[in-house]
């Protein structure tokens, strides 16, 4: 079984962090869109566009969604025709930040749209937005109701319990809040394993004002002289984010006994008095069974380790107008397996890679979210064939730019220094990577299995 601790050594001045990613219930229940079928022909509504709505876009753009408007029908988008082809053709919707020409390009959430597909919104806008046939349309998708869970429609069941917060009133105007209450758990009498968590802010209103939060299960005070358990960080929200569902066979230990679930909230007003409630759902595994690979989840590593509060400070400082890159790189002390990587900056970040020079000399560049938005906080989560794989040795590297100037779109204001803090004002510098350390046996036979797999595919050819 292979050991859920930390186990990565830090070389230099980056923040890395780790945590598992989500999956994506539009990109699960729809293929990918084409191009119209003839050359000369004019798309439709119903037979060329909706298709990629259903895949890239109707998640969000639907009645219980985060969007301001539903997609559903060619009634709802006829009117948000030039909108949609605005900001399809600039590639700011749907959100995906990633760059795709470099690095892995397989990933299981991947909401973005080809070049034909792109292509195919925009020759329906400049054709006249046409419906088409009606009888062309796809089956309609289904969604979790606007109180429902995400994660039940995808596993199928509820979740095994439920943790709610104590409410909170965010005011209508001012600026960011935080709310950090802390709820007693009786907790089970042997150790379970969690497969899922998913964390839900009330709808609509928790929604538009929760910025991000977290919540850790934190075992109680032990007996004088017993170490007290490492917390487990049940999930982690961000805007664009709010589940982690984890591979089949991949879990994480929830300790036996008595404690309590601690939240830590960032809230935003946006103009309106707030009430919020968090319900965090929580999946298990059956009672008798136990995963073959255990995970911590999500971690974070800061500039200098532990004694990070040390460093802050000094470690973002970007002058008005001016930028800043930082890198820092990170040995694995085991071998590990990564599911997903999540850059995490404020509103002058732009960009964040992650690459792995392994033992022998090669160098990889497994990711580079180079148009990142911190209005979208997206875990880029790995197809299964396509995780990257670690040999004990590999060193981690991640590289961090910020953009201070007025080119940056969402720069609230170029002349102020910037320096780290927890406000949206303020910086920050780290990255959610999904990674389950491995034992060494577990490595050879994920290994093995990759080799001949390939080797199939390369005699396929």
């Amino acid at each position: 079984m292979a050991m859920a601790t930390i186990n990565a050594r830090r070389l230099g001045g980056l923040v890395l962090a780790l945590g598992l990613g989500v999956s994506s219930q539009a990109v699960a229940q729809t293929g990918a869109a084409g191009a119209p079928g003839e050359a000369d022909e004019t798309p439709t509504f119903s037979k060329e566009v909706a298709p990629i709505l259903q895949r890239s876009c109707q998640n969000c753009h639907q009645p219980t969604g985060i969007a301001p408007m539903s997609l559903l029908t060619y009634r709802e988008a006829r009117p948000w025709a030039r909108s949609i082809r605005d900001r399809v053709e600039r590639r700011l919707m749907p959100p995906w930040h990633l760059d795709g020409s470099v690095g892995i390009q397989a990933y299981k959430n991947d909401i973005s749209l080809s070049d034909d597909e792109v292509d195919t919104i925009l020759n329906w806008v400049d054709g006249g937005a046409l419906e088409g046939n009606p009888a062309d349309m796809p089956a309609p998708l289904t969604f979790p109701p606007a109180d429902g869970w995400a994660v039940e429609q995808e596993l199928g069941r509820p979740p095994d319990f439920i943790i709610q917060s104590t409410p909170y009133t965010v005011v209508a105007n001012g600026q960011d809040q935080w709310w950090e209450p802390e709820i007693e758990f009786e907790g089970f009498d042997t150790e379970r394993y969690i497969r899922a968590a998913e964390f839900k802010p009330s709808f609509p209103g928790g929604m538009k004002v929760t910025h991000h939060g977290h919540a850790y299960l934190r075992a109680k005070e032990t007996e004088e002289g017993e170490e007290r358990p490492r917390a487990v960080r049940l999930v982690g929200m961000g805007i664009g984010k709010r589940w982690d569902v984890l591979p089949e066979g991949v879990g994480k230990v929830l300790p036996p006994g008595s404690s309590t679930v601690s939240f830590n909230i960032h809230y935003f007003p946006v103009g309106e008095e707030v009430t919020d409630l968090i319900d965090v759902g929580v999946w298990l595994y059956p009672e008798d069974e136990v995963p073959t690979k255990i995970t911590a989840g999500e971690q974070q590593f800061y500039v200098d380790g532990t004694h990070r509060e040390r460093l802050r400070a000094s470690d973002i400082l970007i002058p008005p107008h001016g930028s800043l890159v930082l890198e820092d790189q990170y040995v694995m002390e085991q071998p590990a397996l990564i599911q997903s990587f999540r850059p995490h900056m404020h509103m002058r970040g732009t960009e964040m890679s992650m690459t792995a020079l392994y033992p022998d000399g090669r160098r990889e560049l497994l990711s580079n979210v180079n148009r990142y938005d911190h209005n979208w906080q997206i875990a880029y989560v790995y197809d299964e064939d396509s995780q990257p794989l670690l040999p004990k040795g590999t060193v981690l590297m991640l590289r961090g730019k910020w953009d201070n100037s007025a080119a940056n779109r969402i720069n609230p204001d170029p002349d102020q220094w910037v320096v780290f803090g927890a406000r949206g004002v303020d910086e920050m510098s780290h990255a959610w990577i999904g990674i389950t350390y491995l034992s060494d046996e577990q490595y050879d036979e994920l290994a093995t299995e990759r080799a001949a797999r390939e080797t199939d595919d390369g005699n396929e050819q």
